[in-house]
């Protein structure tokens, strides 16, 4: 499988299980990491036989502005099971970043990744 990356999508949402996360939203960044077989595409020099990651982006960041979840884990499930939609995808990895975080002491990021497959 080829492997084809999104990386720093970044969309508000809110999304946390504290009402000033709701109310007031805040920034998320996801990393995509799409498994495919691209060959077709490059053989024919064809889009339409491969993924458009420009739409896929597009997608991804609605995800992350819609229906608000309180876990990061509920978030990153949903944008990869958006992404399987796509034909030719075979697995997607989804970081995804929380970098305001309510935490109370100094830290950079907070993120997730999982692995998820049409298997």
């Amino acid at each position: 499988m080829d492997r084809l990356a999104l990386r720093g999508l970044k969309a508000r949402g809110h999304h946390g299980v504290f009402p000033r996360e709701r109310e007031e939203g805040q920034t998320f960044i996801v990393d995509l990491v799409l498994s495919l077989d691209t060959r077709p595409a490059a053989a024919g020099d064809d889009l339409t036989r491969t993924v458009h990651y420009g739409v896929v982006a597009e997608e991804v960041v609605a995800v992350v502005r819609g229906e608000p979840v309180d876990l990061i884990e509920t978030l990153a499930e949903r944008i990869a099971q958006q992404c399987l939609k796509h034909d030719g995808v075979e697995e997607v990895e989804v970081t995804l970043h929380k970098p305001d975080a309510p935490i109370t002491v100094p830290f950079d990021d907070v993120t997730i990744t999982i692995t998820r497959s049409r298997v």
